[in-house]
């Protein structure tokens, strides 16, 4: 069960650690705005971004296309503060919320999300939702996350979200919208020691999948396995598996 409320708790403690060690979403961002800057036809005058966290995106969404208008939407309303500069300028708008459950405004050329719809109770309804607030010649983009994304913890505890294929993201878009580009990609962190990964994870808020404190014996044998089963010369590895894509409504 997806359980907004401790991911908004999460991610809203991690916001002062989230630019320092969110390494791999950082790169993920960057990845998707070249995608756009390569794909979009033309400058969109009006964008939706969900799930703008502290704005890996945001930014270089600015810098590259300068929209006439930009709405911004994180399910922590603390995440504003990250915009302060921003959002001074009527250009940019900052709507707080569960994006599954809040209303946008319609008109818009292009919505994005980056590294969020994993935390969705429902992708393909929220994906019928975005094709009606696009304009017709309107484009849908997105990053999210594969089968394989932090597969270690996984292995090692046995809990984690469920993960799309991109195969079936795109089954599930094809009503509505033409699959303009798709990809995927894994990007692999090491970690002196099982202990840094646990770090990495809280002060990045992915640690919203699980509710329980863990025991000391709890946190020696999680360290004693993944070390045993993920171990890289001196480290430890850590999967991330993001998936790209890039679609446009249909007319």
């Amino acid at each position: 069960m997806i359980n907004k409320q401790l991911i908004t708790r999460r991610f809203s403690r991690a916001i002062e650690s989230y630019n320092r060690e969110a390494t791999a979403q950082k790169q993920i961002a960057g990845r998707l705005n070249d995608m756009l800057a390569h794909y979009l036809p033309a400058r969109p005058r009006h964008v939706l971004e969900i799930g703008s966290g502290t704005g890996f995106l945001t930014r270089p969404l600015l810098r590259t296309f300068h929209p006439e208008k930009l709405i911004l939407n994180d399910i922590c309303h603390e995440m504003s503060t990250c915009f302060a500069d921003l959002l001074s300028d009527r250009q940019v708008t900052f709507i707080p919320g569960d994006a599954e459950q809040l209303s946008f405004p319609s008109g818009q050329d292009l919505i994005v999300s980056c590294s969020a719809l994993q935390w969705f109770v429902s992708p393909e309804l929220f994906f019928k939702r975005c094709n009606a607030l696009l304009s017709g010649h309107g484009y849908f983009a997105f990053s999210t996350f594969g089968k394989e994304n932090l597969k270690e913890i996984a292995a090692v505890t046995g809990s984690g979200l469920h993960y799309y294929s991109l195969e079936e993201l795109k089954k599930s878009l094809s009503m509505h919208y033409n699959i303009v580009t798709a990809g995927e990609e894994r990007i692999r962190l090491t970690f002196a020691t099982p202990l840094d990964v646990l770090y990495h994870l809280k002060h990045t808020g992915v640690t919203a999948v699980c509710r329980q404190a863990w025991t000391k014996g709890d946190l020696q044998e999680f360290c004693d396995k993944y070390a045993k089963l993920f171990s890289c010369g001196n480290a430890v590895t850590l999967t991330y598996h993001p998936l790209y894509i890039i679609a446009r409504k249909k007319p």
